[in-house]
């Protein structure tokens, strides 16, 4: 029996919330989350009696038939299963020890479990034998590795949210050496596509948009941060300095200007412009925003539980919770220029050309007929000075200001001072000046038993579709056990043991036999481990919103590489931002603006792009810290209607007929495209059958036909392939099919 996996769960979920860390909300003056707490002598009982535990308090209510004595009582929401009770009393007769939770324990990289031979003969690193240990325990085999077509998409899909090309499809089928697969991996970690991809996951947790939030909604400059985090990502900056530039850059030694607009992060918290609001009330909330947002971002915590009163699971008490706001409370929050390397290479060519006129103008005499047409041309030279994007950071406060707590967190009932600290639970805070760089660095100090954990399990997420722990945002009393917490601990103590590389670990992560296996659901799994647990086999999940966009623009042909720089607006249906208390504007993108990566699409929060939005993505108006799949109709009318995914569709119909040179071979180059594999006979049939059957359609719709000409036009694409009109439309037709095919967007 383990007290953490096995007791634990059972106390949080039934005991902690009237005995728990709220001393406010505490009832009877029984704290059942600590040993101390159970054993202490009330009314001459205690819950767990160490002198005769038969007689434990604890075992006569939790047993009993009597409603006015039975726990929890009949009016709370939970009851205590049979096999609970028996289980807490077979814990207290064997002497109700607690153990630390282990979340608050620093993560130590154990030794790995040995195997017997096969298990031993299928692991290719420490991944698989922690993953094949538990399988062994469970009953499960491995499945088979997937095809490598299959992976190979499966894996550019996850390190750089693209597909792979049908030449390089052909070229890693090809490749028969022994490290075929570890090759590809290392090309795809060094793309700048890469940053775009795992840059996209960090700023679902920044709650990263480009408008202010609330009703106004206005637009606001924050690319640049999200220019930061995608270089950041792509130079593989150790995670722990990654961290300590978002929470305190500007105030480390000569900040540069990349780590002053790094602190954006926390600039990304929404903006009341309402008329008569509190400036202050919302100032705070921001705070309130940041508290929370750090809380589940870096330590996997709800903090925000304990705004009002002390958490009720977890022991994290209010005064606490405003130590760690004080740390916030002393940053101004102002607007500077961003100027990128383009807008300072021209400042420098400007600012020579003024010297040069200043020279000039210097060596005139005062009466020199000359002077006034110079004067002239170069006041008119210095307004014409580059301009620069602005951006959102934090700043040190010049003047500091006084914390308070806030009795049940309202701004309005200030009471006691609070100084900066934070919770004893976690690691020790060094010597202090209560700044936010103290706070930064003790964030993602060593001795911090969450950062890491909580990184690593993100990570491993995004490549299994569900995190060691599951509950990926509260590694807390109420959140779910991990399943392998030997692997948990050693993939952090790994990362940090390893300069903090992502890079690193993802490369350990996906060139794992785990990661490689099929993803195909085996009838003998289904019996044993129906949610896939002990991961018999890999997941199989739809994609993210921006990869079904960036795919669909990579099998057209029509995507534009450009990185960086404003949003871009993509067409979207008419009417769309017509919603909300203010119309926004929406002019969709001419040129190659128009096919950047979903990246870059400009984000209204109240009325975010529809194709993103269906397809489930964030609106950052809170940290997200895993998106909640969702399959609806919705999504279908989308792939087949949206104007931008018909746009596409004519694009990758173009792509078809001038690249193959049959039916058949055009079919079977769609797919290679769209699912990276080869159609089988049945799909070539059914294909064929539906590009027949449009050409006749539109043989007698040449008006239809001409449309979709007319649409390919607008698209650049004046040059019309061979075919004429009914040819192109018909294999529009056909091309809107293979984006809307569940595999397209499924990666397997």
């Amino acid at each position: 029996m383990d007290f953490n996996r096995d007791i634990r769960p059972v106390l949080s979920e039934n005991c902690f919330q009237c005995h728990g860390p709220d001393a406010a909300k505490r009832k009877a003056s029984l704290r059942l989350d600590t040993r101390v707490g159970a054993t202490e002598a009330r009314d001459g009982v205690r819950a767990i009696d160490p002198a005769d535990l038969a007689k434990s308090e604890l075992l006569a209510r939790i047993t009993a038939t009597d409603p006015d004595t039975r726990m929890p009582p009949p009016e709370a929401n939970s009851r205590l299963a049979p096999e609970q009770v028996t289980l807490l009393s077979e814990w207290v007769k064997a002497g109700g020890e607690y153990d630390r939770h282990w979340a608050f324990k620093k993560p130590v990289r154990q030794l790995l479990p040995s195997l017997v031979a096969d298990r031993r003969a299928w692991a290719k690193n420490a991944v698989d034998v922690c993953i094949a240990a538990k399988q062994a325990e469970a009953g499960v085999t491995p499945s088979p590795q997937a095809a490598k077509a299959t992976l190979l998409r499966r894996v550019s899909l996850d390190l750089t949210g693209l597909p792979p090309s049908p030449a390089q499809i052909a070229a890693f089928v090809a490749d028969t050496s022994p490290d075929a697969f570890e090759k590809v991996v290392d090309g795809l970690l060094q793309s700048p596509h890469y940053g775009e991809r795992w840059g996209r996951h960090w700023l679902d947790t920044a709650r990263y948009a480009d408008s202010d939030g609330y009703s106004h909604d206005a637009g606001r400059s924050m690319w640049p941060y999200r220019d930061w985090v995608i270089d950041a990502t792509n130079r593989d900056v150790s995670f722990d300095r990654f961290v300590i530039e978002q929470l305190a850059g500007d105030m480390l030694p000569d900040a540069t200007l990349p780590q002053r607009i790094a602190t954006g992060f926390h600039r990304n918290t929404q903006i009341n412009t309402e008329g008569g609001v509190d400036k202050e009330q919302f100032r705070i909330d921001s705070i309130f925003d940041r508290i929370a947002t750090t809380g589940e971002v870096m330590f996997g915590l709800t903090l925000g539980c304990a705004q009002c009163h002390d958490h009720k699971f977890d022991p994290i008490s209010q005064v606490e919770y405003y130590r760690l706001f004080a740390f916030f409370n002393n940053a101004d929050e102002p607007r500077i220029e961003a100027p990128t390397a383009e807008v300072l290479a021209r400042r420098a060519e400007h600012g020579a050309r003024v010297k040069q006129l200043e020279t000039e103008l210097s060596a005139l005499a005062k009466e020199d007929a000359k002077r006034k047409p110079l004067e002239a041309s170069l006041a008119k030279l210095k307004k014409a000075r580059p301009s620069a994007a602005t951006t959102l950071v934090m700043a040190k406060r010049g003047k500091p200001r006084t914390t308070r707590r806030f009795v049940q967190g309202d701004f309005t009932r200030p009471a006691e001072e609070m100084q900066p600290g934070t919770p004893s639970v976690l690691h020790r805070l060094a010597q202090s000046d209560g700044n936010r760089l103290d706070f930064a660095r003790w964030v993602a100090d060593r001795n911090n038993p969450l950062l890491a954990r909580v990184a690593v399990n993100r990570m491993w997420q995004h490549f299994f579709g569900r995190g060691i722990v599951q509950t990926e945002n509260d590694f807390g009393s109420q959140g779910i056990p991990p399943t392998h917490p030997k692997l948990l601990d050693w993939l952090a103590v790994e990362f940090m043991e390893n300069g903090w590389s992502q890079k690193q670990i993802h490369r350990l992560i996906v060139t794992s036999a785990t990661y490689r296996q099929a993803s195909l659901r085996r009838a003998d799994l289904e019996r044993v481990d129906p949610y896939n647990k002990w991961l018999g086999r890999q997941a199989r999940f739809r994609l993210d919103a921006e990869v079904v966009r960036d795919l669909a623009l990579a099998s057209s042909g029509l995507l534009c590489a450009k990185m960086g720089g404003p949003g871009v607006f993509p067409p979207q249906p008419d009417g769309c931002m017509d919603l909300g208390q203010h119309r926004k504007t929406w002019k969709a993108s001419i040129g190659e603006d128009r096919f950047r990566r979903a990246a870059y699409t400009y984000r209204w929060r109240n009325t975010p792009h529809p194709a993103l939005e269906v397809f489930d993505a964030p609106a950052g108006l809170a940290a997200c810290t895993r998106r909640i799949r969702s399959n609806t109709p919705l999504q279908a009318l989308t792939l087949m209607n949206d104007p931008a995914f018909v746009e596409l569709a004519v694009g990758l119909a173009r792509r078809l007929m001038t690249e193959a040179d049959s039916t058949a071979n055009r079919i079977r180059f769609g797919f290679q495209l769209c699912l990276g594999r080869e159609p089988d006979a049945e799909e070539l049939r059914l294909l064929t059958g539906l590009v027949e059957s449009q050409r006749s359609e539109f043989a007698v719709q040449s008006a239809e036909a001409k449309a979709v000409v007319a649409r390919a036009k607008l698209l650049g694409q004046a040059t019309q392939p061979a075919g004429g009109d009914t040819e192109f439309a018909a294999w529009t037709m056909a091309a809107r099919v293979l984006l809307n095919l569940d595999e397209t967007i499924t990666r397997e």
